[in-house]
């Protein structure tokens, strides 16, 4: 597992602070189905890009504070952020593909 779990305490240090590299971040429940069918593919990406973008995960249930803070509504949802700043999001599950074209768009 080379994807970070983010919390309420490390959100900022690990997707605000990153200054290197963009910063993928996979608002999710266990609950949720398609979050579920996401998972293999977020640690396919993690495993790929690593260096590249930095993965993470954050478990809404959790985390409430920072998906309300990002205005999440539904999940799954990926929020490209760099430099500090979010990017671009892509709600629903997606293809390995079309998440590495996302973020290939949005970087």
């Amino acid at each position: 597992m080379s994807y970070i779990e983010l919390t309420s305490e490390n959100f900022h240090s690990e997707v605000i602070e990153e200054k290197n590299m963009p910063v993928l971040v996979d608002f999710w429940a266990p609950w949720c189905g398609p979050c579920q069918m996401l998972g293999p593919v977020i640690e396919e990406l993690a495993d790929e890009l690593d260096g590249k973008v930095k993965i993470c995960k954050l478990n809404c249930d959790e985390a409430a504070d920072y998906a309300m803070l990002y205005g999440v509504m539904s999940i799954p949802c990926m929020i490209l952020f760099a430099g500090g700043e979010e990017k671009g999001r892509l709600v629903g599950l997606q293809s390995k593909d079309e998440i590495i074209a996302f973020i290939d768009e949005n970087k």
